[in-house]
């Protein structure tokens, strides 16, 4: 559904009555969600609005928040929760619990589901018809990582031996919809960028560890259980334990070799982790596994701490911590387990570290986790620790060392920030902030928060609410609210950041290898357009490279090596900025370069093909 970028039309509220058909039509479909459910996925009092797209799709958004649920047809006869909504409400689709973490790559990469994929308990799956929707989750991962209909029913399902296609998806986690979503997150530590493992932080290990390998076992017997995407795509599967998988899956008649040939790298990973145990096993006289794999985190922490994690990007959630940086730092083949640890927690680990003076932890309780504030480096540990340089070897190889500056300046970073301006002021006067300094989302709510707290402004009765006193009843309303209404006495603590951020200076920053500058305003997009020319030629213009500092002149040249084609830079009419002409209509090959070669996210770049009627 959104395996490709799809523009919204249109984007506008919804009527009172509209919401309350909406409800209805939820509370039909869907008989697990209760009302207290839907209270949470679309409270009462806030703002609904519909984003109605190109290929008839509907999505509907809590204003200002994440989309819950999404219309297929238009119609309300196919309504599905968007992965947002489950994250909230897990429990509110039935699942199928797939047969291993890593199985999701094909999940995520687009395909739909097939039966061998997924863990069927003793006792059977429970009855379906065809068509009905259903989530699909990770074992030991609460949160499912897609949603889409059943193919066939449960007596088709079981007739045919629990083979063929299980489930249509509709939409999953990092498709095109949670790309374009501002502020996406994901739920817990597994959730990486390509595939999903079991949450860290889950308290039932046992049984998600036993779970895991049960599945990695069945899985050698029954095949990969994942169907190919559609006609003429591939399922990139990307690398698992360093062995291959084949590099599309498509069900043919042929795909028996397929099939063999995954059983048998599983069974050579098998045999590895068979001796890998032996040897553990062995060494125990030495160190036991517990302390092994304090050491491995001990030592992919300072790794990343090192490397990756900069002072810039503080404060950090603790998920994003483990899941971008001291998992990527990893040794080849180790795989790590917080819940093998002494500290069974990742919060209990970060608080550890925080203990030892390393680094500065504290508890969000507004967010409900662990936060990293701020690293010593000065710390013995940090300064007697030598971070592993091997990529920087590679370097030194002839030709390396100019493609790795290359790479270094095609590294993008781009990030929102904010500036308090005439409204705000008094409350960053309040508690002690600096005016002229720039501020992320999270440290912009920080200050609001301090100020509530330093006038305790909670409500006693309701601790989710927040009473306006003048200055902060100025500081979010005034000038916004219409003559003859009345201001607002107290706010719900979850639109408070919200609101406060929505009344400061709106900038952004871009940094590309050494190279950084601010710009105040919202990021603008690359345009990318395709239109003929006499003969009826194409030519594909390409503006907007300033925003993300893109020299125009180098990727005129790179382009034109790269589609055999000719190109030329010109002024852009009456704008500042250069423009990019590229012979032939390459309107998706530029997009796909620019995101592959330069980093530039996929919803910063708009695509206008002219050329089709």
């Amino acid at each position: 559904m959104f395996k490709k970028a799809v523009e919204a039309k249109s984007h506008q509220r919804i009527s009172g009555a509209d919401k309350k058909k909406l409800r209805r039509n939820l509370r039909d479909k869907f008989a697990r969600a209760s009302d207290a459910d839907l209270d949470v996925l679309l409270p009462t009092k806030s703002e609904i609005t519909v984003s109605k797209f190109q290929n008839r799709v509907h999505v509907y958004s809590i204003e200002g928040d994440f989309p819950m649920f999404l219309d297929v047809d238009g119609r309300g006869s196919e309504i599905f929760p968007t992965v947002f909504a489950l994250w909230k409400v897990p429990e509110l689709l039935p699942s199928f619990i797939l047969k291993a973490g890593e199985v999701s790559r094909f999940v995520l990469s687009g395909a739909d589901l097939m039966f061998p994929g997924i863990s069927i308990p003793s006792e059977g799956l429970p009855s379906f018809p065809a068509g009905e929707p259903w989530a699909v989750k990770v074992p030991g991962n609460p949160a499912p990582i897609a949603v889409g209909s059943t193919a066939i029913s449960s007596t088709e399902a079981q007739k045919a031996g629990f083979r063929g296609k299980a489930l249509r998806i509709t939409h999953y986690y990092r498709d095109y919809l949670w790309e374009a979503v501002e502020g996406r997150y994901v739920p817990n530590a597994g959730f990486l960028e390509d595939v999903v493992f079991e949450d860290p932080a889950c308290s039932s290990s046992v049984q998600a560890c036993d779970s895991s390998e049960i599945a990695a076992d069945e899985l050698d017997d029954q095949g990969d259980g994942i169907s190919s995407k559609e006609v003429g795509e591939s399922v990139n599967t990307g690398d698992i334990a360093s062995e291959p998988y084949p590099a599309s899956v498509v069900e043919t008649e042929s795909s028996n070799d397929v099939v063999q040939q995954v059983t048998t790298d599983m069974g050579d990973m098998r045999m590895k982790d068979d001796v890998s145990t032996a040897e553990s096993i062995a060494d125990e006289q030495h160190i036991s596994p517990v302390q092994d794999v304090d050491s491995y985190l001990d030592k992919c922490l300072l790794q990343a701490l090192h490397t990756t994690v900069k002072d810039k990007d503080l404060p950090m959630p603790g998920s994003t911590l483990w899941s971008n940086h001291v998992l990527p730092c990893r040794p080849s083949g180790v795989t790590l387990d917080i819940k093998k640890s002494s500290h069974k927690k990742l919060s209990k680990w970060l608080q550890a570290k925080s203990s030892n003076g390393l680094i500065s932890v504290k508890e969000d309780k507004y967010k409900k986790e662990t936060m990293l504030y701020s690293i010593n480096r000065g710390h013995p540990d940090y300064l007697s620790f030598k971070p592993d340089r091997r990529r920087e070897q590679k370097a030194d190889q002839p030709g390396g060392q100019s493609a790795n500056e290359n790479r270094q300046q095609k590294v993008l970073e781009v990030a929102e920030i904010y500036k308090s301006s005439a409204h705000v002021n008094p409350i960053f006067a309040s508690v002690g902030a600096d005016t002229g300094n720039y501020y992320s989302a999270s440290e912009a709510s920080d200050i609001v928060f301090q100020y509530v707290e330093k006038e305790n402004l909670v409500k006693a009765t309701n601790k989710s609410i927040v009473i306006l006193d003048p200055k902060l009843c100025d500081a979010l309303f005034k000038g916004a609210i219409k003559k003859g209404s009345t201001y607002p006495t107290e706010i719900h603590k979850k639109d408070l950041g919200s609101t406060f951020i929505s009344r400061m200076q709106a900038h952004h920053v871009v940094n590309r290898g050494a190279e950084s500058v601010i710009r105040k305003g919202a990021i603008k997009t690359v345009q990318i357009v395709t239109e003929r020319r006499q003969g009826n030629k194409k030519v594909t213009k390409v503006a907007g490279l300033e925003t993300f500092l893109i020299d125009a002149e180098a990727l005129a040249s790179e382009l034109q090596k790269k589609f055999a084609c000719s190109t030329s830079v010109a002024d852009l009419p009456g704008k500042k900025g250069l423009e990019v002409l590229i012979q032939g209509g390459v309107i998706d090959d530029v997009a796909r370069y620019l995101v592959e070669q330069y980093s530039v996210p996929k919803r910063y770049i708009e695509i206008l093909d002219k050329t089709k009627k």
